[in-house]
């Protein structure tokens, strides 16, 4: 019976903004309610679980918003849970359709992947596989483009596999090896790489180049690359740049390609790794998992009589890696391309 109140209600309302209300006794006849029974339900006091349904709409709508419209039920269930809220994820999902409230939805991608010919056999060290018991034991990188009205914009990327966290960027009008150098340069200030550290790619002229492979051996690095067109092999990279299109770019206008650095750096290093929430991190951000590392070296360091300093600079790792924790720093770096 309240449905048929409450249709009555939002009908009403509707109606008579528009100038063409029937009457509240019309309206009971034609679905076959009492009037009296009607106006016994609008004079009741709001129920203990809708004032709280509504409250939970304001706070979902503030943090949709908060969030760019980017968070669908799962991550808003988790923000509502990390801010103290005992709710189900199905009543939010529930309560977010009520607002229609739709997070952004992707576009089709397009590929830069160009195979070297020349390019010797370099071996797949992941298969898939993206996870790693310390930061800077295995990282994946990719390469995206971004549409200015100056012409694109190119973006290289790092992500490290422990704490999902993007290590090392770089950017500039064009694609070729340096760029990606300059990502993955940057990944290793970043990070103090441990013995036998992995990058991971696509198998794309640049990647599989002389010149990078240098590189990589001058930072004792291993490379890593995934087959030509099969976008799982680097799935970690393709569903950041994913993350990036949907959230940010594709719903932004970028007249100049210093606007688009500038607010893509911003999204990584505010949003992207300090405030977004992951869901293969049980809905925490990576820097918190980072901290977490760190915080465990320290520990550790602390009962060895190692001071922090060392600790921060990686020297327990090995010593950690029994125990499936890893302590590493993490410095900011701000792009200088």
């Amino acid at each position: 019976m309240t449905d048929k109140y409450e249709f009555i209600d939002a009908e009403y309302d509707a109606a008579a903004e528009a100038g063409t209300a029937p009457t509240i006794m019309q309206m009971c006849r034609w679905i076959s309610v009492s009037k009296s029974g009607y106006y016994e339900w609008r004079s009741r006091p709001e129920s203990a679980s809708a004032a709280r349904r509504e409250l939970l709409k304001i706070k979902i709508t503030a943090l949709f918003e908060a969030n760019d419209e980017t968070y669908g039920y799962r991550r808003m269930h988790a923000a509502l849970v990390r801010g103290g809220e005992q709710v189900s994820d199905e009543l939010v999902r529930q309560l977010m359709r009520e607002l229609g409230l739709v997070p952004c939805q992707p576009r089709p991608r397009r590929s830069l992947t160009a195979q070297d010919a020349a390019a010797g056999p370099i071996p797949d060290l992941v298969n898939r596989d993206f996870t790693a018991n310390a930061p800077g034991e295995k990282m994946v990188g990719d390469i995206t483009y971004i549409e200015t009205w100056e012409g694109w914009l190119y973006l290289a990327t790092v992500i490290d596999c422990a704490t999902r966290k993007l290590v090392g960027w770089a950017m500039d009008d064009n694609y070729k090896t340096p760029l990606i150098s300059d990502a993955i340069k940057m990944a290793a200030r970043n990070l103090d790489l441990p013995e036998g550290a992995i990058f991971h790619s696509d198998r794309g002229s640049n990647y599989t180049s002389v010149e990078f492979a240098r590189v990589l051996d001058e930072l004792g690095i291993r490379q890593s690359v995934g087959r030509t067109g099969i976008c799982f092999d680097n799935a970690l990279a393709e569903s950041f740049n994913a993350a990036l299109k949907v959230e940010l770019v594709h719903r932004t206008i970028y007249p100049t390609r210093k606007k688009a650095r500038d607010d893509i750096a911003r999204w990584i290093e505010l949003r992207y790794n300090r405030t977004r929430l992951h869901s293969v991190l049980g809905y925490r951000t990576p820097q918190e998992v980072m901290d977490e590392y760190i915080h465990g070296a320290v520990t550790c360091a602390g009962e060895r009589r190692w001071t922090r300093r060392e600790a921060e600079r990686g020297l327990l790792i090995r010593g950690l890696e029994g125990l499936g924790t890893g302590a590493l720093p993490t410095r900011l770096y701000l792009g200088t391309r």
